[in-house]
C-alpha cells in the first residue's frame, strides 16, 4: 500500500458560525491541499470534515499518517470513543445521542478503506504543515464573506 502523510485542521468564526476546513496530502515528492467551507457550523464539524475531505481525495487504499491538532477527532479513533458510541447505539456515556453522528459514520466509511493512524500535533505551534492546514480553512472562511 502506498504511505500517504495527511494533516487537517478546522476553523470557526464564532461556534457555531461561518466554517472551515483545510488538509495537506504528502505522498513522496507530490503534495496536494484542499479547502472548504460552510455558512453555518461548528469547529468539531471543520475538524471531521477535514479528515473526511482528505480521505476521500485518495484513490485507492493508503497507508496513512493523519496528523490533526482536534482532541476530538483524535480522541475518537485512539481513546476508542467510536467504538463505545457505536456499542452503545450512538449514544454517549451520559446516554446522549453523539453530536455529528452524520460525520463519524462517513469517516468511518473512509477510514474502513485506508490503515488510518492519527497523531496529534499542538495547535498554532512550530509545525508548518498544520499552520498550513489552519491557513487553508481560515481563507475559506473568509471566501464565504467575499460571496
Amino acid at each position: 500500500m502506498d504511505k500517504v502523510i495527511i494533516y487537517t485542521d478546522g476553523a470557526c468564526s464564532g461556534n457555531p458560525g461561518p466554517g472551515g476546513w483545510g488538509c495537506v496530502l504528502l505522498y513522496g515528492k507530490y503534495r496536494r491541499e484542499a479547502s472548504g467551507a460552510e455558512k453555518m457550523t461548528t469547529n468539531n464539524r471543520m475538524e471531521v470534515t477535514a479528515a473526511i475531505e482528505a480521505l476521500r481525495l485518495l484513490k485507492r487504499p493508503c497507508t496513512v499518517e493523519l496528523y490533526t491538532d482536534s482532541a476530538y477527532l483524535y480522541n475518537a479513533f485512539e481513546k476508542n470513543w467510536l467504538k463505545s458510541w457505536q456499542k452503545n447505539n450512538w449514544k454517549t456515556a451520559a446516554k446522549k445521542d453523539v453530536e455529528n453522528r452524520d460525520l463519524w459514520e462517513s469517516l468511518l466509511e473512509l477510514y474502513n478503506i485506508h490503515q488510518v493512524r492519527f497523531y496529534k500535533v499542538k495547535g498554532h505551534a512550530d509545525n508548518l504543515e498544520n499552520n498550513r492546514c489552519d491557513e487553508l480553512a481560515r481563507n475559506a472562511i473568509k471566501s464565504l464573506q467575499n460571496i
